[in-house]
């Protein structure tokens, strides 16, 4: 027959066994905490993902759409603008075109061409586009934020002699007059080169062909 004295357990085996429980506790709270970090990582990183997949693919819907249309000044008696011009990044858009196939599913009195341009502010790309090709200084513009973390974006133009440029027309044709000028806004580059430097994947490079 056992003593009495020797039922249950010492006051030394309760205390490594709460130890060894609390170091298993632990062990798995973090491993727990480092799969929720993890998963929270893996959801912001796809988020950047798709933000960086749409803008490509707006970009290159507007540069194969692009419509040689230039457009007025707001306060209407300036002379056109290019039909794409480059910009610095702030207040001016770094580029700005005239776009066709905006499609109207609401049977809206507006032409299918669209006015778009990009703007690059506090390291976020934006997209705005008029509901009217000519603007006024009443008109308002609709913006959409595309892509966060972005340090730089740059877009360059392919001629017909098959020279990169910086701005569409190239600054040659800017100085003409009359039909020569116009025929000029008219003119469509063979392709855009879009650059983007982005803080989490770095630079992408992008051509797009425009159709002729």
């Amino acid at each position: 027959m056992r003593h009495p004295r020797q039922a249950g357990f010492t006051l030394l085996e309760l205390m490594v066994a709460l130890f060894i429980a609390a170091l298993m506790f632990a062990m798995g709270y973090a491993a727990i905490n480092q799969g929720l970090t993890s998963h929270d990582s893996l959801k912001e990183q796809q988020a950047h993902l798709l933000q960086l997949q749409t803008t490509v693919r707006l970009l290159e819907q507007d540069f194969v759409q692009a419509a040689p249309r230039p457009v007025r000044q707001p306060v209407g008696d300036e002379p056109a603008q290019y039909a794409m011009l480059g910009g610095t990044p702030g207040t001016q858009p770094v580029v700005a075109l005239t776009r066709a196939g905006w499609s109207n599913p609401a049977g809206l009195q507006r032409p299918g061409l669209q006015r778009v341009a990009y703007f690059l502010e506090n390291n976020t790309l934006r997209r705005e586009y008029w509901d009217v090709l000519d603007p006024t200084l009443a008109s308002v513009t609709a913006k959409r934020d595309l892509l966060e973390h972005v340090k730089s974006f740059t877009i360059r133009y392919l001629d017909q002699q098959r020279q990169w440029q910086d701005q569409w027309p190239p600054l040659t044709n800017t100085v003409q007059s009359g039909p020569t000028m116009e025929m000029s806004l008219r003119q469509r580059p063979l392709a855009v080169e879009i650059t983007l430097d982005t803080d989490d994947w770095g630079k992408i490079v992008r051509i797009i062909e425009i159709a002729g």
